[in-house]
């Protein structure tokens, strides 16, 4: 993000400035590199589901939806819950559909937060989640995942919480770091939300991007269901993420403020796309399994080239990540190499310390992405084998 001051802006969003998926995008495509920064598909997700989304066009599906999403789909989610977790949620009250769940963190945050009141969560921290709390007034209290093992200090947690925390914002699997949060970890995150009363807000959108260990939300654990907003969407798990469709689930006084907040930012998302998602949701758990199955050669691929470069690959449980340590090839500045990486090397990735509020803790930290064609990934690896050493790597 650019630190400038732009005098047109509120307060809440100085140093709010371009995002860093925006700035490395762009000098991935003026220098026609591999762009393994941004995290998105460059392949299409099943043929089935495109063309529910078309036939729902060609039926006149393409009108405003009901503010908390078509019944077909906010159906096919409370199904999606219980068949996978076990979590029994009401469709028509406990279930609300957004425009992606960027939107559905932004309306639960602005739902939730009055001025003053204080967001705890890890960082490396997704970028939207500070612009968000800085949107409601609210004030982030950020505890740092340790690399290599991206682990956290149970004690730096407990102090994070004030008279003042109001939220705890949990992503998992997580973004950057591919962190899967182990159930020991979760059970010290929900015995603190249930002592000091807070509302959980989860972010759960790799959640079937697991390859080591399982995926447990938050909500199943012994007294959380009932203060836990678990977010998700269609874009990582079907590989359209241009569709932006979001969802929260949560206890019905919960989700009354998140409909609130929702219908004014949004009002509803993409009608025959969420028909399209009712029917994704509802495919076979052997999609599922592919799915996962088929990500982890991707990311066991490109582990591997990144480790024959030099680099020190910290392998992740989830995601579509993959964080590297850039101190074995020379490097010291993240934010320096990945803004050389396009040009010289021909090859895109994303800062890790863009990520952070303590930037030193991030800045020997940078992220690549594997959610690409075979193809692509071996370009990739093939340009940073054959170029790496054009950086130098003299303590930068």
């Amino acid at each position: 993000m650019s630190s400038a001051r732009n005098p047109s802006m509120t307060a809440r969003l100085q140093g709010f400035g371009t995002t860093i998926f925006a700035e490395m995008t762009a000098l991935a495509q003026r220098h026609q590199a591999v762009n393994l920064g941004q995290g998105f598909p460059d392949f299409e997700g099943p043929p089935s589901i495109r063309d529910a989304a078309i036939e729902a066009i060609r039926a006149g599906r393409n009108q405003y939806s009901r503010s908390s999403g078509i019944p077909e789909l906010t159906t096919a989610i409370a199904a999606h819950q219980q068949r996978r977790y076990g979590l029994e949620y009401d469709p028509d009250t406990e279930i609300t559909v957004c425009h992606g769940a960027t939107e559905t963190i932004a309306s639960t945050l602005q739902a939730l937060l009055d001025v003053g009141d204080e967001v705890v969560m890890f960082e490396p921290v997704y970028d939207s989640y500070l612009a968000t709390v800085a949107m409601a007034g609210a004030v982030p209290r950020v505890v740092t995942l340790r690399s290599p093992a991206f682990d956290y200090d149970p004690a730096a947690l407990e102090a994070a919480i004030t008279p003042k925390t109001r939220v705890l914002l949990l992503n998992s699997p997580h973004n950057p770091t591919g962190k899967v949060f182990s159930r020991v970890e979760l059970e010290h995150v929900a015995t603190l939300c249930r002592e000091h009363d807070l509302i959980a807000v989860t972010d759960e959108v790799y959640e079937h991007l697991v390859y080591e260990g399982e995926h447990v939300p938050l909500a199943t654990l012994p007294g959380m269901r009932e203060r836990t907003v678990t977010i998700s969407s269609a874009g990582k798990t079907f590989s359209f993420t241009g569709w932006k469709v979001g969802w929260a689930c949560a206890p019905a006084e919960l989700t009354s403020a998140v409909r609130t907040a929702h219908q004014f930012v949004t009002f509803c998302s993409g009608a025959p796309f969420q028909l399209a998602v009712a029917q994704a949701l509802a495919l076979p758990d052997s999609y599922f399994d592919e799915l996962r199955a088929d990500y982890r050669v991707r990311r066991d691929r490109l582990c591997a080239g990144l480790a024959e470069v030099g680099f020190t690959v910290l392998r992740p449980a989830g995601t579509y990540f993959i964080c590297v340590d850039i101190r074995p090839l020379g490097f010291s500045n993240d934010m320096d190499l990945c803004r050389r990486l396009p040009e010289a090397v021909g090859v895109a990735a994303i800062p890790n310390s863009a990520f952070y509020v303590n930037k030193e803790a991030g800045r020997h930290l940078v992220r690549f992405a594997f959610c690409k064609t075979d193809a692509v990934l071996d370009e990739g690896i093939a340009r940073l084998r054959a170029n790496i050493g054009a950086l130098g790597g003299a303590q930068r």
